[in-house]
């Protein structure tokens, strides 16, 4: 072998060497900048779960702390004591600030169990403002809580529900049919009741 191809071959192997190395660093480099990219969408979605949590548990506590603000308010009437209205105004002022902010991030599902609700808390808060005009105190007392202890509190359990299926804290292979059945009822009443309130007031506006 000469000089010249032993020279060759040295130089070779430095170039096989040094491309060998640059391929090996560039696929090192790679696989570090797939898994920082790995970590970091793991990370924003660690962040987005944390920030749903908070808001569907500010939501369930406001909408609870609602209805039995209301029901409070009624048992306290009904035994003759006095009512403080900024207790019921405060829960209410509560979960309409939650609710407007939930609105930009609940899914579809979600957002009409917590719209329909929604309507029937302001049915039921419509209903104890009314109690002191009413000419059947007895009957309003006992149409009241009826409600608030009966389709309202339904009302809320499955927003509770709805929110922990949707954070997959809790799964039931029937929940939609549920769901579905609920939240008609739910609305059915709400419209029943609100009807009732619109037809006595205009007979109360005519008698006037």
């Amino acid at each position: 072998m000469t000089t010249l191809a032993v020279a060759l071959i040295g130089v070779g192997g430095t170039l096989g060497g040094t491309l060998g190395g640059a391929v090996l660093s560039q696929r090192v480099t790679r696989e570090q900048n797939q898994r920082a990219d790995r970590e970091r969408a793991e990370d924003r979605h660690d962040r987005a779960q944390e920030a749903r949590r908070d808001l569907y548990a500010r939501l369930n506590t406001t909408a609870r702390a609602y209805r039995v603000a209301a029901r409070d308010a009624v048992r306290a009437a009904e035994r003759g004591e006095s009512v403080e209205p900024a207790v019921l105004d405060t829960a209410k002022e509560a979960w309409s600030e939650q609710y407007s902010l939930a609105q930009m991030a609940l899914p579809k599902d979600v957002h009409e169990i917590a719209s329909t609700l929604n309507r029937a808390l302001g049915v039921g808060y419509s209903v104890v403002r009314q109690l002191p005009s009413s000419p059947d105190p007895d009957g309003q007392y006992n149409r009241a809580k009826a409600w608030f202890s009966g389709p309202l509190s339904d009302g809320v359990y499955l927003l509770r529900v709805t929110l922990r299926h949707d954070l997959g804290v809790e799964v039931e292979p029937d929940f939609e049919h549920t769901r579905r059945r609920m939240l008609a009822a739910l609305d059915s009443e709400r419209r029943s009741l609100e009807h009732l309130l619109v037809s006595e007031q205009a007979q109360a506006t005519r008698s006037a």
